[in-house]
């Protein structure tokens, strides 16, 4: 089995990527990412401190605006928001989810001007992912970290079997639209599938991202398939694990990837690409 080394890979994004950031910067262009909090969710937090440190390893401004869920409401959060649309200096606006209940986070997605959403959750966006790959400009940033991995390390997709496991709008239904894009033929699981492992046994590439400790088992995996988990969960030791037992499926596994160290990393370093890229369409609409 070999490892897909998402933070290799990431690192190598990265690193691509800060000589086009500098490139900009002759220019007297300075990329601008503003990531907005609200509350004090720790996971949230070390997410944002790897965005942060990948931002400013890529050359990319960032700032963090963190706000109290007591002094927050969607109404204000919208406010802020349109008033970062309208900030010439702010290249890409992320809010960092899960965001507290008391919020309304589609109307929250909804504000945000397209060319500025990097996370790609934006309808136009996330409709444009919809049309071809081509069109994939500002695509959901962890479906497009999975590509860009399997690339990476020249995984054919197309007319391969595909399995997504876990239905959710930020991984499993873009997940799908992609990899449907690259012509593989995709099967997607959730919440009420049945006989999940029926599922699993046949996918080639066998992607999971539904935040439970050991869902997918050996007995679940078709040997040689290549298997990329997007779980994160602290297990009895407070160590982080996936969704998958790897132990036992890297025993059938071609290529799996670590957790942590796999599609975390590649999220992070798409997020970064992405920043850049909304800086180049803000160019070219004239918006600087």
């Amino acid at each position: 089995m070999k490892i897909l080394d998402g933070k290799k890979t990431a690192g190598e994004i990265v690193r691509n990527l800060k000589l086009k950031i500098a490139g900009l910067k002759r220019k007297k262009i300075f990329p601008k990412l503003v990531i907005i909090l609200v509350g004090d969710d720790q996971a949230s937090l070390s997410y944002i401190k790897a965005k942060v440190n990948a931002a400013k390893e890529a050359g990319i401004i960032s700032e963090l605006i963190t706000y109290k869920p007591s002094e927050i409401t969607t109404e204000k959060l919208i406010n802020r928001i349109n008033s970062l649309n309208n900030d010439k200096s702010v290249n890409g606006i992320l809010v960092q989810v899960p965001l507290p209940e008391h919020i309304y986070a589609p109307e929250v997605f909804k504000a945000i001007n397209p060319y500025k959403d990097v996370d790609g959750f934006t309808a136009y966006n996330l409709g444009k992912t919809f049309l071809n790959s081509e069109f994939e400009e500002l695509a959901p940033c962890t479906p497009l970290g999975i590509i860009r991995l399997l690339e990476a390390y020249k995984i054919k997709i197309t007319g391969r079997e595909a399995v997504v496991v876990g239905a959710s709008n930020l991984v499993g239904k873009p997940m799908t639209i992609m990899l449907i894009n690259r012509r593989a033929t995709v099967t997607d699981c959730h919440s009420k599938t049945k006989d999940l492992g029926r599922h699993t046994r046949n996918a080639d590439i066998l992607i999971v991202a539904v935040g439970k400790e050991k869902l997918i088992t050996a007995g679940m995996v078709k040997k040689g398939a290549v298997i990329v988990d997007v779980g994160s969960n602290r297990n009895k030791l407070g160590k982080i694990v996936g969704d998958v037992d790897y132990a036992g499926v890297a025993k059938k596994a071609s290529f799996m990837t670590p957790v942590p160290g796999g599609v975390g990393p590649m999220t992070v370093a798409c997020l970064m690409e992405n920043v850049y890229k909304a800086t180049l369409k803000q160019i070219d609409k004239g918006m600087l």
